[in-house]
């Protein structure tokens, strides 16, 4: 009925912010997953594009495409990764 559509227009609405192909089912519960499969790619595409900083691995240097999601930013911590990709889940 009503709610079930009122569902489908939050997973409309919420699937702009998800990367592509990670919060299908527009359920809360698979924020947490749809965040450690962007993590996952996120990763690969690093490793891809040979994005690491040579002297120091836990550094990536960001391309154009890495920049709109990590803020603009040239170069971030390894760990900052999780929290900067974390408003791309809100």
């Amino acid at each position: 009925g009503a709610s079930r559509n009122q569902g489908a227009t939050w997973h409309q609405e919420a699937s702009s912010s998800v990367p592509r192909d990670e919060g299908r089912s527009g359920r809360v519960g698979d924020t947490s997953q749809a965040r450690t499969q962007a993590l996952k790619r996120i990763w690969a595409y690093i490793k891809e594009h040979d994005l690491q900083d040579p002297q120091n691995k836990k550094v990536i240097i960001c391309d154009e495409k890495l920049k709109k999601i990590f803020e603009g930013k040239d170069r971030v911590g390894f760990l900052e990764i999780a929290k900067l990709i974390g408003p791309h889940f809100l």
